[in-house]
């Protein structure tokens, strides 16, 4: 990615809905060569996906809970392979340290969250515990990635 991908890059994860011609005047490219670079970007994995990011408190899922859960080995594949395919589940991290991973969850409160997890989690034979941390505010939250190194060029 050069200086140009990078500016795109930047630009979509901001506003994935920017025209081509706004995309273009904003890296001081023609429309066509910006078109070409968003379609190189989607073709190369760059871009990943195209969507719409949705206000929790409207959607119905205002709370936001982390939990730290502990696995043995023996149901483990299972286990991670039901919890990644929950849409309550927003993220699930394999993490070093004393527990086995970290999920970021969204339900509409706390009686969701205490279901979801008498429910769903604590049953899979792999987890061995659970620690959970309920989100009190949330000062930022965002997909958007650092492109490159700052003041980097290449």
């Amino acid at each position: 990615m050069d200086k140009i991908d990078r500016n795109i890059c930047r630009i979509v994860q901001s506003d994935g809905r920017i025209s081509s011609s706004e995309i273009a005047e904003t890296v001081s490219v023609s429309v066509s060569t910006a078109n070409e670079r968003v379609r190189r970007l989607v073709a190369n994995g760059v871009i990943s996906s195209w969507r719409g990011v949705l206000d929790p408190v409207r959607a119905g899922a205002a709370l936001c809970s982390f939990v730290l859960i502990d696995m043995v080995y023996e149901g483990e594949e299972e286990a991670t392979e039901i919890l990644r395919s929950r849409p309550e589940v927003q993220e699930l991290h394999h993490i070093s340290g004393p527990h086995s991973y970290l999920m970021k969850i969204r339900v509409a409160n706390t009686e969701a969250m205490q279901e979801f997890l008498q429910q769903v989690v604590k049953p899979l034979r792999a987890v061995q515990r659970t620690e959970t941390i309920f989100t009190l505010g949330t000062l930022k939250e965002t997909t958007e990635l650092l492109i490159g190194t700052p003041g980097s060029e290449a």
